[in-house]
């Protein structure tokens, strides 16, 4: 494992390192603290000894957290260790389906406001004790409730303002689904990252046969609300991008969504090219896979399938089916949230592991260094494109 950066950490941590894992999280977790592990116990720097540093070489930066359930369903937070001054970073998986708890003798699965409130308990837990409280929520809570257009609530808003209520410094997010809702906390840090340099580097280490040029290749947006993140990519690989815009029935609610009524193409011709579809996420299915088949009815060549959160809320046959009737080649996702097993047998499944990726923010964020070289990594995606074009191993 090399280590991430050679500079920013000639400079003191800001706090003793703390990795807080929910359940949720566990298991991505442990791989995160591997790499802080390796990182921290191999540098040879003239401050190592400097009393500040007491406690930056650990076995294990995990401090474990429980969130135990009564009978009722009701349940607590409680921290196993002292965290009296440490520099926290809590990592919850709202969107862990898998997990369950008993109540009244009946098993439940854990639904995202299951894992906001441990959340909050495990905050409430750390009873202001900790010298700074950092929240890494890959799949920000409430993301979809993000304006209001009729009498309804604002979920991701007031989930955001009560966990900065609670003395948290910075929110780490991945994809956000309209990142204008950092307007809810202006005075507080709030980071939506977004995975492009993965998605290309897996791409095109999976895949032979694309050609990175405008004539070949395209960038597509299913919907006008995704538009930046197609332009971002597009612009990286010296492409074009197109967008389909949703022409939607807004007198008529199904679902809790308006129904879709047609989809409009705003793009080059697409003929013969082979097409990137990137979204922050995949809920049922049905949109993406729509996406492709107007594209293939246009006679695009192959499709790929990019989204940062596969949560495939109605199972995987569709996509199966998709595959089987060619309608796309590759589909990929992040590790962020929690991913059937089922998921990893596909032989179109491309996945993307941001552990060392996350293991960056929290090494470069205790010691107070910039992540903007991790926000907007455009250097890392051309140098994987160099490699790509020069036939190098990536």
């Amino acid at each position: 494992m090399s280590d991430p950066n050679k500079k920013y950490f000639d400079s003191l941590p800001f706090a003793r390192l703390g990795i807080v894992p929910l359940k949720s999280y566990v298991n991505r977790a442990k791989e995160i603290d591997n790499y802080l592990i390796e990182w921290r116990s191999t540098r040879d720097h003239e401050l190592r000894h400097n009393t500040a540093y007491s406690g930056y070489e650990r076995d294990s930066y995990i401090i474990d957290a429980q969130t135990p359930r009564f009978g009722s369903g009701e349940a607590k937070g409680t921290i196993s260790e002292s965290v009296r001054g440490d520099d926290l970073y809590i990592l919850v998986d709202v969107c862990n389906y898998s997990l369950t708890y008993k109540m009244f003798g009946e098993y439940n699965h854990m639904s995202p406001d299951d894992h906001y409130q441990d959340l909050k308990r495990i905050i409430a837990a750390i009873g202001g004790k900790a010298r700074r409280i950092n929240v890494i929520i890959p799949f920000l809570y409430e993301s979809r409730q993000h304006k209001r257009t009729t009498r309804e609530s604002l979920d991701c808003a007031i989930a955001l303002k009560e966990l900065v209520n609670m003395g948290v410094s910075n929110i780490i997010t991945f994809d956000a689904h309209d990142e204008r809702v950092q307007s809810s906390i202006p005075l507080t840090g709030l980071d939506s990252i977004r995975p492009v340099y993965q998605f290309i580097k897996n791409l095109l280490k999976n895949t032979k046969d694309i050609t990175l040029d405008k004539d070949h290749l395209m960038v597509i947006s299913p919907d006008e609300g995704g538009m930046s993140r197609a332009v971002y990519m597009a612009n990286n690989l010296g492409v074009d991008m197109g967008m389909f815009y949703k022409r939607r029935d807004y007198s008529t609610i199904v679902n809790g969504k308006n129904p879709i009524v047609a989809h409009e193409f705003l793009g080059a011709d697409v003929s013969g090219k082979d097409m990137i579809i990137i979204d922050d996420m995949i809920s049922s299915g049905d949109s993406i896979i729509e996406t492709a088949q107007m594209l293939k009815a246009r006679n695009a060549r192959n499709i790929y399938f990019c989204s940062t959160f596969g949560l495939f809320t109605n199972g995987l046959e569709k996509f199966d089916k998709a595959y089987k009737d060619g309608l796309f080649t590759k589909l990929i996702t992040t590790n962020l949230i929690h991913q059937p097993e089922e998921l990893f047998e596909k032989e179109y499944y491309i996945c993307c592991n941001m552990s060392k990726y996350i293991a960056y923010i929290i090494d470069n964020m205790n010691h107070n260094s910039s992540i903007s070289h991790l926000l907007d990594p455009s250097d890392r995606i051309q140098n994987v494109i160099k490699k790509y074009k020069n036939n190098e191993t990536i």
